[in-house]
């Protein structure tokens, strides 16, 4: 077992039964001309995730752990979108309409995928989902339970949508989680701050948050 510093206390879990989760880091979030920029938001909030994320991915990678992505999109006809999903954004920036990226939030356009600083490695699954959680309507329950993992730490956008939809469903579905802090961000500064002290409080009742600099350190300690 590995323990890391975190709130709201230490975080223990086993390498062997632990995955990678990083959530929706497309091109449609975390660059200009996408999704992200049509709600309004500035997609440097955003951006900061990126270069932390790339360092605990090295590490993560180097120690032979498994490392799971999602992205979130639709269907080309995009029958599998609501319409309350599809009334949100600009007019003439809603999901389905071209954007500088491409069709927005559409799979197999550009903008829907995986921004190139982490491109998903050989043989690293990447999770579709029309939703914001990344069980809901994917496959990810099975592969993790092919993957026999007990634990999971969480990375990706945003913090308050689609990380805390996948932690909280996570949490039901009885996985530990570690949510790192410097690797999920939010277009809301305030809502990163609240977004994570909502999972730490109560002791936990989400699960823990630390920073990736102390999963890499506990990562090294152990090899």
């Amino acid at each position: 077992m590995i323990a890391v510093e975190a709130r709201p206390g230490p975080f223990a879990f086993d390498p062997a039964s632990t995955a990678l989760l990083v959530i929706d880091m497309q091109r449609d979030f975390l660059e200009p001309g996408g999704f992200g920029e049509a709600l309004g938001n500035d997609v440097g909030q955003l951006r900061r995730t990126i270069a932390p994320l790339a360092a605990l991915l090295a590490g993560w990678r180097a120690a032979g752990l498994p490392v799971i992505h999602t992205r979130e999109g639709h269907l080309p006809d995009l029958s599998d979108c609501p319409p309350a999903k599809l009334a949100r954004g600009a007019p003439s920036m809603r999901i389905g309409d071209e954007g500088p990226l491409g069709r927005i939030l559409v799979r197999g356009e550009y903008g829907h995928d995986i921004v190139d600083e982490l491109a998903p490695a050989p043989g690293e699954p990447v999770v579709d989902k029309p939703g914001k959680g990344a069980f809901y309507a994917t496959d990810l329950g099975t592969l993790l339970e092919e993957l026999k993992v007990a634990s999971l730490v969480v990375t990706g956008v945003t913090t308050e949508v689609c990380v805390h939809t996948t932690v909280r469903e996570a949490n039901d579905r009885g996985y530990e989680c570690l949510v790192l802090a410097d690797c999920v961000g939010s277009y809301f500064p305030e809502f990163q701050r609240v977004g994570l002290d909502m999972i730490a409080a109560q002791g936990g009742i989400f699960g823990w948050v630390a920073d990736s600099t102390d999963v890499l350190r506990a990562l090294q300690e152990e090899s």
